[in-house]
């Protein structure tokens, strides 16, 4: 029996290998995109047009490593769930800003490297030291300051499926009705798939839905396949462009190292939540901990790789609840998975190829259902009036700066770039608020009884 009624398997449960490879390979599905799409952008505006190859090599790899961490949790290190890595969206603006300052003070491609690598390799730190404080750190993070951040982190996903369901960003047929059509397919089919009773169509309805929806999109000509390129093995070497440091750049990234560990909280609740456990005791705690530190520990690989700082994705929340499957002897899979795509390219570029209406229409569920594990998380214990104003605040602040970016406009460019996600702005706003408004005394309740104690 599993750990909660509505999964197929618990968290400490072993999967049989092959709906286990199946389980991993709907995880790396939802999440390659994200892996590869942050080195994609910075490679892209800072002329690293050469590197690139290489970069996404990396970005694979490490994401793998950092996702068997968190999956076993030895010695203290991961979460031991399902937890997969990738790169930090919130990193790109900052990198992207350094590596035009180092352009402008006359270097080229190797210069730039060495330097969002060097700074990288230590504001890692920052994740590592945190993580040794997650006990006190508790009254932080509370569940209604979680909450809220992992749903706006949900809400920002779905901008995401929905921009693919359309047809991907600067697509000439964006919002097309034959786009909006493939990804409805894809998405009709993961649906019925996944309330099915049946266990393996259920364990592989994101498999099916995405594969059907690829060889519809074959059909009516939206899916040309390129190849695979000429290389075939590539094997990584550490720091390859060398080790430089600056505190100008270092300052904001550590500020957003700050905001991911923020962010990675959330999602690790979620998880926990997702997974039928307790968010409220000491073995959550450790999890906490070790979650937070195995993610400062990818981070310090990354650099040394090359590849850029890595966080814990929301995605996996969705897909497990899709598929019922929260053991994480799953995420041995998804690590070993990822490590051979970036050790062997072509299998890396195959999934780049997948048509972005299929992905997003796969994603559109997966993505909403990050968004219901944020609000179960909130609503776990009934809301105080300053919960609600809190939370109302939160929400507001962090989709109003996403819908209106042009309020940061003015600021300086580290800050704008360190409050530019609705998780980032909305989660300041919580951790503030909830530290600034007392908590209201109850009149008809034991002390010990109120829901914020139980917190």
């Amino acid at each position: 029996m599993s750990d909660n009624n509505s999964l197929l398997y618990g968290l400490d449960q072993r999967v049989p290998p092959l709906p286990a490879f199946f389980s991993a390979l709907q995880h790396v599905l939802a999440g390659v995109v994200g892996v590869i799409t942050p080195p994609l952008i910075i490679g892209g505006a800072l002329g690293l047009g050469e590197w690139l190859p290489y970069l996404i090599s990396m970005s694979l790899l490490v994401s793998g490593i950092g996702t068997f961490l968190q999956s076993n949790r030895v010695c203290g290190i991961g979460a031991g769930m399902i937890c997969m890595q990738g790169p930090s969206f919130a990193f790109v603006g900052v990198a992207i800003a350094g590596g035009m300052w180092v352009k402008q003070q006359g270097g080229g491609a190797h210069d730039v490297l060495a330097m969002l690598f060097g700074v990288n390799a230590v504001a890692a730190l920052v994740p590592i030291v945190v993580s040794r404080f997650i006990e006190p750190l508790k009254k932080v993070f509370t569940p209604i300051v979680t909450g809220s951040v992992i749903a706006l982190i949900g809400i920002s996903l779905i901008k995401v499926a929905m921009v693919n369901w359309c047809g991907g960003e600067q697509a000439k047929d964006f919002a097309s009705p034959g786009n909006i059509a493939l990804g409805a397919i894809t998405l009709a089919v993961i649906v019925l798939l996944g309330c099915a009773r049946n266990r393996w169509l259920r364990l592989s309805s994101i498999v099916i839905g995405m594969a059907i929806g690829c060889v519809v999109a074959a059909l009516s000509g939206k899916f040309h396949f390129t190849g695979v390129g000429d290389s075939w093995f590539r094997l990584p070497a550490l720091f390859p462009f060398g080790f430089h440091f600056n505190t100008a750049i270092f300052l904001p990234i550590a500020l957003i190292s700050l905001v991911c560990i923020l962010e990675a909280v959330g999602d690790l609740t979620a998880n926990c939540l997702i997974s039928g456990r307790s968010i409220t005791d000491a073995e959550f705690r450790s999890r906490l901990k070790g979650g937070v530190l195995a993610d400062g520990i990818s981070c310090v690989l990354a650099a040394m790789l090359c590849a850029f700082p890595n966080t814990t994705f929301a995605q996996n929340n969705g897909v497990i609840q899709m598929t019922g499957v929260a053991s994480r002897f799953v995420g041995r899979y998804i690590g070993v998975i990822l490590v051979l795509l970036g050790l062997f390219p072509p299998f890396g570029e195959l999934l780049r190829q997948i048509p972005a209406p299929v992905l997003g229409g796969a994603t559109m569920v997966m993505f909403g259902c990050v968004v219901v594990a944020g609000i179960r998380i909130i609503t776990q214990a009934p809301l105080e009036q300053r919960d609600v104003i809190i939370v109302a605040l939160t929400f507001g602040v962090g989709l109003g700066i996403q819908a209106v970016p042009e309020f940061l406009a003015h600021f300086p460019l580290f800050i704008a770039n360190l409050l530019g996600s609705a998780a980032a702005s909305g989660g300041l706003v919580a951790i503030v608020l909830s530290m600034a408004i007392p908590h209201q005394k109850s009149t008809t309740a034991p002390e010990g009884e109120r829901s914020h104690d139980r917190a």
